[in-house]
């Protein structure tokens, strides 16, 4: 019997799910993006302690998101034969050397190696997460729950942007990624004796296996499923849902890196107005992937709100460009909050689209696959972003390119939202 299955089994008495589980899934989805958030919020301190350039400054995001996706995919199968309790071990160990790497005067490449690291501790918690609300938690409160830990990597963005550099004046970036450690194994033993109260539910809950075919808020119990090595291809919705992901990612993170420069140097924001741009982007983000959720927990159809994120993130990207030529600091502001609103809250909808679709057992792994493909866009888009930006000299060619992908979003989501009517027609 796998660690997994010994663990489902495990302990059919126990409290229910309550504000403690919650703040693991939260803590779990959120930890491993610390590192990269705090040295950009300390990038000035990062350059100039380091003797980088901006460029080499930048690979720490490339190389972290990039083995993220590497991570995602290379894994996602591992991830259905571990346990829970492993597999938030794991994220929270991965995340504490990160930061604690980074914390060692040794150079460039010491930190380059931290991102790496970073990027790994980001290759479970979908997919660990995802399964721990199927296990755990009831149905009718599961997608909802889904929007609230999704908001973890913009809670972990506003929560590193903001204690970083505050901490970075009291005993500089390396003693902020030190006191980073502290956070994450804090969360390790909270999640631990979360896992140990909250037992799994006594029956295992059913999954309708087409997407959004079903007008209700999640589905129900049912027998158990059959195990991974019965079903060793995953469902069609999990690629497209990962080629989804990809082209939001490449938009998402072309937009993220370079937002504050674009401030800066197209509307001549200040150095601090231009980094408040990317927190406000961040703070909408939380909440528009908390309400994303509370809008797919009613009942909402996965593939119609993708097509609303999709149209909502290409008029974003549209007013992106128009403020470039125009330089009115209102169209900014608006593009910042149609980014914030749509781009970054396709994630709880893709999340909980696979919670409608997956079963428990491949939960891991179809979650993996899916986050694979937005890191591969998050990895790309700021690539793509700044050669363009260089070959141009501007940022008009990037946001064109980055409505571009948002363009392929709305027709992917629309031949999704075509095939479930004709799912439903048949």
């Amino acid at each position: 019997m796998s660690g997994r299955e010994q663990e489902a089994g495990a302990r059919p008495q126990g409290r229910g799910p309550g504000a403690g589980l919650l703040a693991a899934l939260l803590g779990a989805v959120g930890i491993g993006p610390v590192l990269i958030y705090g040295l950009s919020a300390t990038s000035d301190l990062v350059i100039a302690d380091l003797g980088i350039t901006e460029a080499q400054f930048g690979l720490f995001a490339t190389v972290c998101f990039a083995s993220a996706a590497v991570g995602n995919a290379s894994l996602a199968r591992l991830s259905d034969r571990l346990s829970d309790r492993v597999l938030m071990c794991l994220i929270f160990l991965l995340a504490a050397a990160a930061l604690g790497l980074a914390a060692v005067p040794g150079g460039y490449m010491l930190v380059l190696v931290a991102a790496g690291i970073s990027g790994l501790a980001q290759s479970f918690p979908n997919g660990v997460t995802n399964r721990i609300l199927l296990q755990r938690v009831p149905a009718r409160r599961r997608i909802g729950w889904a929007g609230i830990k999704q908001s973890g990597v913009q809670a972990s963005q506003l929560t590193a942007s903001l204690a970083f550099p505050a901490v970075a004046v009291w005993i500089g970036w390396r003693g902020a990624s030190l006191l980073g450690v502290l956070l994450a194994l804090g969360l390790m033993a909270l999640t631990l004796h979360v896992l140990r109260q909250v037992p799994p539910l006594a029956v295992s809950p059913a999954t309708d296996r087409t997407m959004d075919t079903s007008p209700g808020p999640g589905p129900g119990p049912q027998k158990e499923s059959a195990t991974p090595m019965s079903h060793p291809r995953l469902p069609g919705v999990v690629w497209a849902l990962t080629f989804f992901g990809f082209l939001n990612g490449l938009g998402v993170q072309a937009t993220n890196v370079y937002l504050p420069l674009f401030a800066v140097r197209e509307l001549e924001f200040s150095l601090l107005a231009g980094g408040l741009t990317a927190a406000a982007a961040g703070a909408i983000g939380v909440a528009a992937r908390v309400g994303w959720g509370r809008v797919m927990s009613m009942g909402a159809s996965a593939p119609k709100l993708l097509l609303v994120l999709s149209m909502m993130a290409l008029t974003g990207a549209g007013t992106f460009l128009a403020a470039g030529i125009t330089g009115w600091a209102v169209l900014l502001w608006l593009a910042v909050a149609l980014h914030g609103a749509s781009a970054l809250g396709v994630s709880v909808v893709i999340m909980g689209a696979l919670l409608r679709s997956i079963p428990a057992e491949r939960m891991a792994s179809a979650s993996g696959i899916a986050t694979a493909g937005m890191f591969a866009g998050f990895t790309l888009g700021p690539l793509v972003m700044g050669l363009l930006i260089g070959a141009t000299g501007g940022f008009h060619a990037g946001w064109i390119a980055a409505a571009s992908t948002y363009t392929g979003c709305v027709v992917l989501s629309g031949v999704l939202v075509a095939r479930g009517r004709r799912i439903r027609g048949g």
